[in-house]
């Protein structure tokens, strides 16, 4: 039986197209790949998955209960959505201001302690946040509970009296819930007070700009009809 070798391929043959392409434009090597690496060996396995799901929770469960008790969810402030689109709504944030702070008396350094988080980079851009946010913390101290570190030694601050039977709190989002933003109005009749006074802010606006914009032309217009009768009495 002939065997017959392949022809070999010459300068003047064609060459596919998607071969040259991967060739010339392609700048990594084209492997030979092996799969004869006994990979069985190399394989990791994650058989302790739930033993390790078990050990888990224990663990959790024995720092809550060495660190007894203490608040599980922090306080949020209610702050402003971005973009004028959403600014009338309102949101849970990150920390309350150290102005929001200081107005209903809570130190920054104990803040974070009684489970109230801290925001440094925001600023209160008026007062109605600055009043919504004191009154929510205030809301908050009435309700909070603050046992001493030491029994029998308590400190400014603490609660007299506490008692660690008490019963906490489900959630903070229900107990303390964002105020309502702003509610947008249906669709009403005119009212006669609305009918009388015609004026908006946009037209006050307007006409207050136009004043001060045609000031001067209107006030040389009226001295020259002063010089114009003046000059007819004569």
């Amino acid at each position: 039986m002939a065997l017959h070798r392949p022809r070999r391929r010459s300068a003047h043959d064609p060459i596919n197209p998607s071969l040259f392409s991967l060739l010339v434009l392609s700048p990594f090597v084209l492997h030979r790949n092996h799969f004869r690496k006994d990979w069985q060996s190399r394989v990791k396995t994650w058989f302790d998955q739930p033993g390790r799901k078990h050990s888990r929770r224990a663990a959790r469960q024995a720092k809550a209960v060495k660190a007894g008790l203490r608040p599980v969810e922090l306080l949020r402030p209610a702050v402003r959505c971005p973009t004028k689109r959403y600014n009338t709504k309102l949101r849970s944030g990150r920390g309350f201001t150290a102005a929001e702070l200081k107005a209903a008396g809570i130190r920054r350094k104990e803040a974070l302690s009684i489970g109230v988080p801290v925001d440094h980079r925001r600023r209160n851009r008026s007062e109605e946040s600055l009043k919504i946010n004191k009154e929510r913390l205030e809301a908050y101290k009435q309700r909070l509970v603050v046992f001493p570190k030491k029994a029998g030694k308590v400190k400014r601050g603490d609660t007299e009296g506490a008692d660690k039977s008490v019963e906490g709190l489900k959630t903070l989002a229900a107990t303390f819930p964002l105020p309502a933003g702003h509610k947008q109005e249906g669709p009403r009749a005119i009212t006669s007070e609305e009918l009388a006074n015609k004026g908006t802010a946009y037209t006050a606006l307007r006409k207050a700009r136009s004043d001060q914009r045609y000031a001067g032309i209107r006030a040389e217009r009226q001295k020259k009809k002063e010089e114009e009768e003046a000059a007819k009495k004569k």
